[in-house]
């Protein structure tokens, strides 16, 4: 029988462990996209993560007989928790190898930490806000992943549904063929909305982001999408540290805003073109290679896959066809570009409304993905084997 052990994750050498896990769990999963090892190395760092301001967190790392098996971060959100009037703990960066001991012992490692911390439920895979990766995949895992959504082996969700976790909301990934021409419902729809409303799209460019739309389109977003599930608002130094780390993968002509009369934002659509490719050839390192596949894929243009990264909509404005306005501004420039297809990023099962306004384009609803949840119940149970080193 395997001796396993959690540890709180306090040395370097835990650290490269914790970071390098996935090559291990994934080395047989043709359609995992890594993260960049850099990048998750950095989300420890009060210096590089400025979320660390609004949440509280502890990584564990799992030892099978002393080989790394397991990682698991606890987050507890305050800004959200204050929200939406909640005691959740989150629990993200959840990776194991195909054994119950080591998935039990994770878990319990962050159920226990959360109730330390006062916290009543624990729920996830959810990540420090609503930008960051969510959901444990539970459907499509033969389809290639992407650079913004979690990939994980199928026994995952066996794992946490034999621990007692639950459903607690789904999300579902539109995949759609790019028309070579606006459907006809999107182009009256959107000759519609400019006619009743004013409203016009625009492009932008980055110096224009940087000096000032950004917070522009970040302060839309937080306005837009407060009522959705787990969604925390973001701060002025959170803005400007997103701003900073993702205007420069941007491609400004997959990028569309549109304006009222008096130039005041309405919506944003962000899409890019996809990096999945080129994480995959890098294998989530920079170096010695990394950055070459990364760049050529930001630069030579080779990927036929767009990613659409969100669309925030002002309450004032959802439901009265300004998404039509996106489809008749975006889908040309799409054919321009050589985008033969595209997938939204993941969208809640129950909101409808956002689901249905890709009818026209015949979409595919993919990758079923999950948010788990558990009550905490309060123990003295010694058996947890944790260790804080």
């Amino acid at each position: 029988m395997k001796n396993v052990t959690v540890k709180t994750v306090s040395t370097k050498s835990e650290l490269r462990d914790f970071v390098r896990l996935p090559r291990r769990i994934y080395a047989h999963y043709p359609c995992y996209v890594p993260d960049m090892e850099s990048d998750v190395r950095d989300t420890f760092s009060p210096q590089k993560n400025v979320e660390l301001e609004s949440s509280d967190i502890q990584p564990f790392i799992a030892y099978a007989d002393e080989e790394p098996a397991g990682r698991i971060v606890g987050i507890v959100n305050h800004r959200a928790n204050k929200q939406w009037h909640t005691r959740n703990v989150r629990f993200g960066f959840l990776e194991f190898t195909d054994d119950n001991d080591v998935s039990r012992a994770l878990l319990e490692a962050v159920e226990e930490w959360g109730r330390r911390q006062g916290m009543t439920r624990i729920q996830g895979p959810m990540g420090f806000s609503d930008l960051d990766k969510e959901g444990m995949l539970v459907e499509d895992f033969d389809m290639n992943g992407s650079m913004t959504a979690l990939y994980n082996p199928p026994y995952y969700p066996v794992h946490l549904e034999q621990l007692g976790y639950e459903k607690e909301v789904d999300w579902l990934q539109a995949r759609i063929n790019i028309p070579r021409e606006v459907p006809e419902k999107y182009a009256r729809v959107a000759r519609l909305t400019r006619e009743m409303f004013g409203l016009h799209t625009r492009g932008l460019t980055k110096k224009e982001i940087y000096s000032g739309y950004g917070q522009k389109i970040f302060q839309l977003i937080n306005l837009a999408y407060a009522p959705i599930f787990g969604y925390a608002e973001l701060s002025e130094r959170q803005i400007d540290f997103y701003l900073n780390r993702y205007v420069p993968l941007l491609d400004t002509r997959m990028l569309s805003v549109v304006e009222d009369e008096k130039g005041g934002l309405v919506a944003v659509a962000i899409t890019m073109r996809s990096l999945a490719l080129a994480l995959q050839k890098s294998q989530g390192r920079l170096f010695p290679f990394g950055w070459f596949h990364l760049l050529r894929a930001l630069t030579c243009q080779r990927e036929d896959k767009a990613e659409m990264l969100l669309v925030a909509v002002h309450p004032d404005y959802q439901g009265l066809g300004v998404n039509a306005l996106f489809f008749e501004n975006l889908i040309p420039v799409y054919n321009r570009l050589g985008i033969r297809w595209a997938e939204t990023g993941p969208q809640l099962e129950s909101n409808v409304r956002e689901l249905s306004q890709w009818k026209p384009l015949s979409p595919r609803f993919v990758k079923r993905r999950r948010c788990y949840t558990k009550d905490l119940y309060h123990t003295d149970n010694k058996d947890i084997q944790w260790k804080k080193e």
